[in-house]
């Protein structure tokens, strides 16, 4: 079989997606359509739709979309069986029933930004960094019945720099992601659907396993009784987005917003919650040791350095943290 004759269904939806379909796309393979969530309501009052970033790059190269609002609609099952894929590729997605990532002959395998089995879930790679992880990556497993668990088809490594945020390992895992599914599908290819892949049970160490849940507000906020480490690792593994936030208070007992998007442990003391350091930025104490914030955001303001931030407040050693 020829790369024009393996026909492709490719599924997804932010940018990350975009990365692994031009690879398939811009190296001949036959992909004969995409799907990808419903055009998203935006403005004041949603009366504009943003279509996905993997609509926009299909659309651009004539590919035939489908935006299913349920997996389990016949309509789109029986759209998506009038394509006869014979295989389908899944990068940031939502979940897909049986009935669909069962129906090409070579099956249906994903794209996940880690190294499974560590790290399953909807945000793995703001969990890595979180976790102080010097090492992620990207693993490409067909489907079954549970989330993220299928057998594995291969892996590539990626190295975490102790000041690299969201933002940077994402884009270096979309470029790694692409590479990986392309090897994927010239392996699956190559051996007509007879790919050699691993159980995940097998490769599971005596390391326990580290799922990476969604991201929620209640879930991005600061909790200065941790280390200071762990603090510039949390600031860090949610920047840009969605951002960590911390809560402070004026001495009139106003509360505010802020949230911090880069942070570096220094050996500058607060001795109060909050200081500023010898060369004027924010000093936070921490439950061991202290960060100093380089670049934070004040609600309804925009970004800037905490040293333009402390400029237009006055004793910010009187404001305290929630």
């Amino acid at each position: 079989m020829t790369k024009e004759e393996l026909r492709i269904v490719f599924m997804g939806t932010p940018e990350f997606a975009v990365g692994s379909l031009a690879a398939l796309v811009e190296s001949g393979y036959n992909v004969v359509a995409v799907v990808t969530q419903p055009d998203k309501p935006v403005g004041r009052h949603g009366s504009v739709l943003q279509p996905s970033q993997v609509k926009q790059y299909a659309v651009e190269h004539n590919i035939p979309v489908l935006q299913p609002e349920k997996m389990k609609d016949e309509s789109f099952v029986e759209a998506l069986r009038s394509y006869h894929a014979d295989l389908q590729v899944v990068v940031a997605f939502r979940m897909l029933p049986e009935v669909v990532w069962a129906m090409p002959r070579f099956g249906t395998f994903n794209v996940h930004a880690s190294l499974l089995p560590q790290y399953r879930g909807a945000a793995p790679i703001n969990w890595a960094i979180i976790n102080g992880e010097r090492e992620t990556g990207v693993t490409t497993f067909f489907l079954d019945h549970d989330i993220d668990t299928g057998r594995v088809v291969l892996q590539k490594h990626l190295a975490i720099g102790e000041n690299d945020n969201v933002e940077k390992v994402y884009d270096s895992l979309m470029a790694l992601g692409a590479e990986a599914c392309l090897e994927t599908v010239d392996k699956i290819i190559a051996t007509d659907g007879n790919v050699e892949s691993m159980e995940q049970a097998d490769m599971i160490s005596d390391a326990p396993l580290r799922p990476a849940p969604k991201l929620f507000k209640e879930n991005c906020r600061i909790n200065f009784k941790w280390t200071a480490g762990q603090v510039h690792n949390f600031v860090r593994g949610l920047s840009p987005v969605p951002g960590a936030w911390c809560e402070i208070e004026d001495e009139n007992g106003k509360k505010q917003v802020l949230k911090i998007y880069e942070t570096e442990v220094t050996e500058s003391q607060a001795f109060s919650g909050l200081s500023v350091s010898k060369d004027g930025y924010l000093v936070i104490r921490c439950g061991k040791g202290c960060v100093k914030v380089l670049q934070l955001q004040l609600a309804g303001k925009k970004r800037m350095s905490s040293h333009d931030f402390l400029n237009g407040i006055r004793n910010i050693e009187k404001f305290s943290l929630e």
